[in-house]
């Protein structure tokens, strides 16, 4: 019987949807186009869950349309092309939205409200907008099972993760370290590199830096840089000074040539003697004031004599000693001399690196090799931590452990600066109008004859990809996967791939896997898939869990 098709006498493109749209769900195409393709080779299809807390977008859209199309082609093919839906209920996006409908932040939960009572929250807020989700994927003719999504909150999916965490920990893939991380205050936990490296979390920010006098201490092992001078100063720069009151040692680059000036310092018209980088020499003495006689200056003169006493390269510097820029508190350790490291550079600063163990991966790495102890406090449970705490705020003399404050804390110079957020962002009471703490410990190292230079800076600074708020470098116990064990396998298939376009594989994903570090997989957070990782109280022994059943067994 010969088959008749519909004749429009307008273009009415909605009718049209509608009317093929009625046809596909009359006659179960989606459903046939499987059954047909039933034991044939299948072509694998992970759909991207999205979640369910938000309304879809057109760039939702826009995504979908692509995935249907080529699971649409790879079964024209002849392959047998399953798609299952999902809803991705679990992470960040989901916390952040419950604490902001409750009024609550990561602190209230446990005190509060119950971490049972909050979960509850996030599994119902998670799904609320599943709905317009169903209609938008019906409207718009994608073809999913959505009758039989995975959801991954439910204890099947998250057992599928035990069985997959069991499977990495015995092949010694998955590991705890304690290494200095990003961390968002704002959010309450550690990010991957993966959430850093999302478009639009690095951005151009303005901030004060400083250039920071570190004075030498005089002994035999500086006494060659103390020609025609009493006091010689090492100058260091950072975008960070609120990182000064942590500083425990300074790094030069091996090779560098640096110089020896005599010359002023331009806030406080004091003679002063510095040591800096030779090829940096030019970015903080300007040529035409080198044939100024240092005994014709007078202060406030824009053109600031100078004479090079000394020339020594890194290596010769390796071990002097400096005395403490900031003495709010004493480091239990070896402390404030020069190390070197390869990773000093002289395209910026003054080619000295001030290194701030707590609050640096590289000033980690670097102070563990040479043996620098790291400025950490012990609060009142006895814990050691770094001045400032996961909210990005300075301890208050209070909440430290009282016998460390007597021995350790010079409480006069530290109640100052107490309960101080080393960012605007972090303090609700203030905006970015309002001064800084880096700008309070610029002008105070300024009276103080401390600052050779202070300015503002523009520089491209990590955010929060969900709170759009500044992020911290902290240490952080977190689990990770040990991805690096198989970067160089993840990189010669990047090579296979045939991306479209090309500069996608070659540029941001290669450069990103060439660049590749250890996964962060942990979160310091309540609502997520639980890591089934048992460790004793001594931490001598651990257990990783499988499945459901294997934690019944090894309750029992």
């Amino acid at each position: 019987m010969e088959k008749k098709f519909p004749e429009y006498k307008s273009l009415d493109l909605s009718q049209v949807n509608k009317d093929i749209l009625k046809t596909w769900e009359e006659n179960k195409t989606f459903e046939m186009s499987l059954k047909t393709r039933e034991g044939h080779p299948s072509f694998v299809f992970y759909e991207g869950p999205p979640s369910a807390n938000g309304m879809p977008g057109i760039h939702h859209v826009m995504a979908r349309t692509i995935k249907d199309v080529i699971c649409r082609y790879k079964t024209l093919q002849g392959f047998y092309v399953e798609r299952k839906a999902g809803w991705d209920t679990h992470g960040l996006p989901v916390e952040l939205g419950v604490e902001k409908k409750l009024g609550i932040t990561k602190e209230a939960i446990g005190k509060s409200i119950s971490v049972a009572d909050y979960n509850k929250e996030c599994r119902e807020d998670v799904m609320k907008f599943t709905r317009e989700w169903e209609e938008l994927t019906q409207k718009m003719g994608y073809w999913v099972d959505m009758h039989n999504p995975y959801i991954t909150y439910d204890n099947r999916y998250i057992e599928t993760l035990w069985f997959l965490l069991q499977k990495l920990y015995n092949k010694g893939f998955l590991y705890k370290g304690y290494t200095i991380q990003p961390y968002s205050p704002a959010a309450g936990t550690g990010l991957s590199t993966h959430e850093l490296n999302q478009p639009g979390c690095y951005r151009d920010v303005k901030d004060t830096t400083c250039v920071a006098q570190f004075k030498i201490v005089r002994n035999e092992v500086s006494e060659k840089l103390f020609k025609e001078t009493d006091a010689v100063h090492f100058i260091a720069w950072t975008t960070t000074p609120w990182t000064l009151p942590s500083n425990t040692a300074l790094a030069v680059g091996p090779a560098i040539h640096y110089l020896v000036v005599k010359t002023y310092n331009p806030y406080t018209f004091n003679p002063v003697t510095v040591v800096l980088a030779k090829d940096r020499f030019n970015a903080f003495f300007n040529p035409k004031a080198a044939e100024i006689p240092l005994e014709d200056y007078q202060p406030g003169e824009k053109l600031i004599p100078y004479k090079i006493t000394g020339e020594f390269k890194g290596s010769e510097l390796e071990g002097i000693r400096y005395e403490q820029l900031l003495p709010w508190m004493r480091p239990e350790g070896d402390a404030f001399r020069v190390i070197t490291g390869d990773y000093v550079s002289t395209e910026d600063g003054t080619g000295i690196v001030h290194i701030a163990p707590t609050f640096g991966a590289d000033d980690d790495r670097v102070a563990k090799i040479a043996g620098i102890a790291p400025m950490l406090l012990i609060d009142k449970e006895g814990n050691k931590q770094p001045m400032v705490d996961k909210r990005g705020r300075f301890y208050l003399l209070e909440e430290i452990d009282p016998d460390f404050l007597k021995t350790n804390v010079n409480q006069t110079l530290y109640q100052e600066y107490a309960g101080r957020f080393v960012k605007n962002a972090y303090d609700p009471n203030l905006t970015e109008e309002d001064a800084t703490l880096d700008v309070d410990l610029a002008v105070m190292l300024k009276k103080e004859n401390k600052a050779f230079k202070v300015e503002k800076h523009v520089h491209s600074y990590p955010h929060c990809w969900r709170t759009d708020k500044p992020v911290l470098y902290y240490p952080l116990d977190s689990w990770f996967i040990r991805t690096t064990a198989v970067k160089e396998r993840m990189l010669e298939l990047n090579r296979t791939i045939n991306w479209k376009p090309a500069s996608t594989g070659e540029g941001r994903f290669g450069k990103w896997l060439e660049n590749l570090v250890d996964w962060n997989l942990s979160r310091s957070r309540y609502w997520g898939t639980p890591l089934p990782i048992w460790v004793s109280e001594d931490g001598s022994e651990q257990k990783c869990i499988g499945s459901v059943k294997e934690l019944i067994a090894e309750i029992d």
